[in-house]
């Protein structure tokens, strides 16, 4: 490695790491503000001493609520919809902050509701447009070679190939592959590991550069049996200024939004789990409560016209409740509006078919145009289920998929839904082949494992401009 290795660490943006710290959080003021000027401007409202208050109580706020989300940490490799998503929860967060402020005040008379409300909305816009630019602007840079950090890869190991074939292949990361190491023979390596850089084996060359500022960051890529061998090169590592990663292989395992956490003083990493805990699930019933209540307020005298068709054209009740899995697997009693001439609940429920003659004339066009499903927003207002989720399926249909497809039930970790990710995709109506369910289980655990604010309003507009129909509703 000799003196080559000398003067290759660094970066342009190292030095400059506090200055994109600060710019960032007044790119942030700067946006809330302007959003609020914007909004008064338009009503038109003159800006008042009360404005200033209340913008810079929202910008406290947003920064109070985006440090424990993680807002401002380094989103390099991320997905900037994972980094839009995070800020607009924390948005999200703030709005009935300032609400409860204003009430316990007794200032909100001072507010016009339209400004507000006009307010609410750009803010977000104009935050995300900010974040859009910057990562534009960031992995404009990268490619050019800017803003890059030097990284090396030790393991070449399944994962590790993976790791660096990933990093060689997006030069917009801002990562510069310079080293792969592994000190085992030829034979023992990752198959495809004869296709990446030259492969160095000496463990010192390693410890060597790193001391030497060659690189930036090490990804450790072993498998977590090499506990032995990890701990020793961390300990050797500890010798220099370099940052140390762990990969560990968690492919073998169908993750389910996993964390890392922690149990007393023992560290764990959650591999199967609910993304809706704390915060996230106050947001995730706030948005429930208050979109579902507007949706039924919009959809009340319709609904109180499809009751009064259903009970003049067919014999019956106007309702038709079936028992289906909700949160943690808990039976839960769904509403419809029933569309067909019989109310089947039992332990054998075949599904609608195109033609069925169980459907009615008003059945029919109610179960192809989702107006069947327009009472299940009493359940969600309930609490029962949400907006947005994995549908619910009937008691009998899930004990009969559950042991063909495997993580069926993980769809259970979560309260199902009105509308999913999977329907706006087109995998609803009849599944009349295990791939089909197997498709919709796919779309359902991506969502759970996704999950964030911006996502399900997007699935909601998604549903109803009609995205991606399908034509198995029957």
């Amino acid at each position: 490695m000799g003196t080559s290795l000398r003067g290759l660490g660094g970066g342009f943006g190292r030095a400059y790491q506090p200055i994109f710290w600060l710019v960032q959080r007044l790119a942030d003021l700067f946006a809330i503000w302007v959003a609020h000027y914007i909004a008064c401007w338009i009503y038109p409202q003159r800006w008042e001493e009360h404005n200033t208050i209340a913008t810079a109580v929202a910008v406290v706020g947003f920064y109070l609520v985006c440090e424990p989300l993680g807002v401002y940490r380094s989103w390099r490799g991320a997905s900037l919809g994972k980094e839009l998503g995070t800020m607009l929860s924390a948005w999200a967060a703030v709005i009935p902050m300032l609400l409860l402020l204003g009430f316990a005040s007794k200032s909100t008379h001072e507010y016009s509701r339209i400004v507000t409300f006009t307010w609410f909305v750009l803010s977000p816009t104009f935050l995300s447009a900010a974040r859009v630019f910057k990562t534009v602007a960031l992995r404009a840079i990268r490619v050019r070679g800017r803003n890059n950090r030097k990284v090396a890869v030790f393991g070449a190991t399944d994962i590790g190939v993976r790791l660096a074939k990933y990093i060689e292949s997006e030069p917009s990361l801002g990562l510069d592959l310079e080293f792969i190491f592994d000190e085992r023979q030829s034979d023992r390596l990752a198959t495809e590991a004869a296709n990446l850089n030259p492969i160095h084996g000496r463990l010192e060359d390693l410890i060597k550069s790193a001391r030497l500022g060659c690189v930036d960051d090490i990804y450790i890529a072993l498998p977590l049996c090499a506990e032995k061998r990890i701990a020793a090169l961390v300990k050797s590592l500890a010798d220099s200024t370099v940052n140390v990663h762990y990969v560990p292989d968690f492919f073998a395992f169908d993750l389910l939004h996993s964390k890392w956490g922690e149990l007393g003083e023992f560290p764990l990493v959650s591999i199967l789990d609910c993304p809706f805990r704390g915060g996230a699930a106050l947001l995730k019933r706030i948005e429930d409560v208050v979109v579902g209540a507007a949706i039924l307020a919009l959809v009340s005298i319709p609904m109180l016209a499809i009751a009064v068709a259903i009970k003049c054209t067919s014999r019956g009740p106007v309702f038709f409740r079936q028992r289906r899995y909700g949160l943690n697997g808990k039976e839960i009693g769904v509403l419809k509006f029933r569309s067909m001439n019989v109310c089947e609940d039992g332990p054998c429920i075949v599904q609608a078919q195109r033609n069925d003659p169980r459907v009615t004339r008003l059945g029919a066009m109610l179960r192809r145009t989702s107006m069947d499903e327009l009472p299940q927003f009493l359940n969600v207002i309930m609490g029962d289920m949400s907006i947005v989720g994995p549908r619910p399926h009937a008691v009998a249909h899930n004990e009969h998929y559950r042991p063909i497809i495997y993580g069926y039930m993980l769809r259970h970790k979560v309260k199902p839904g009105i509308t999913g990710w999977a329907q706006v995709n087109g995998w609803r109506g009849e599944t009349d082949t295990v791939v089909k369910m197997e498709k919709r289980i796919q779309h359902d655990l991506a969502y759970i494992n996704n999950w964030n604010l911006w996502w399900d309003l997007q699935i909601i507009v998604m549903t109803v401009l009609g995205a991606k129909k399908n034509p198995n509703a029957f």
